[in-house]
């Protein structure tokens, strides 16, 4: 695998997306929401790095089931805190084709939130089907499969504190 982001540029990443979000809500009450299970490492060091008062949940979205074709999204919400009336940001690991971030956005807009954004750690260029742009991004990367920081290839590589590119080789042998 070839290292795409060390941990010390993802932190610097982390930091510049946190003043971002801290631009767009001062000193307001946010609920950051992260989809797991790719989220949960940049949720755990965003949120470290925000000072207004915060609600933390998370909702889970998976259409890869173990691979690398996208199959029909299951979103389940159960872990969710309500969002009525409330300034959301939907945190997740990777903006792809963008699809799953715009089922989610739909989902939540029916749940009644004050403003939902999203922020996400990586934009992924060269695969967007959507027109939708998310209003938080961490790094621009290649179209490459990417794994670490919370990133997986069959459930393996998410505790690397940083992200690869696995190569082509690595993808299609037996995962660790």
């Amino acid at each position: 695998m070839k290292i795409l982001l060390d941990e010390t540029t993802l932190q610097e990443g982390v930091r510049r997306m946190a003043r971002d979000i801290t631009s767009i809500y001062g000193d307001r009450p946010v609920t950051m929401i992260g989809v797991l299970t790719g989220s949960v490492v940049l949720v755990a060091d965003l949120i470290r790095q925000l000072s207004m008062p915060l609600r933390v949940g998370v909702v889970q979205a998976s259409s890869y089931r173990g691979t690398t074709t996208r199959g029909h999204l299951v979103i389940n919400s159960d872990l969710m805190p309500d969002i009525t009336g409330r300034d959301v940001v939907i945190v997740d690991d990777i903006f792809d084709t963008g699809n799953t971030l715009v089922e989610l956005l739909a989902m939540m807009d029916r749940l009644g939130p004050m403003s939902v954004r999203t922020a996400v750690l990586l934009r992924k260029t060269g695969r967007q089907e959507v027109t939708y742009e998310p209003n938080f991004v961490g790094f621009e990367i290649p179209d490459e499969f990417v794994v670490g920081y919370g990133l997986d290839y069959h459930d393996a590589y998410r505790n690397l504190p940083f992200v690869a590119a696995l190569e082509s080789q690595e993808i299609d042998s037996t995962p660790p």
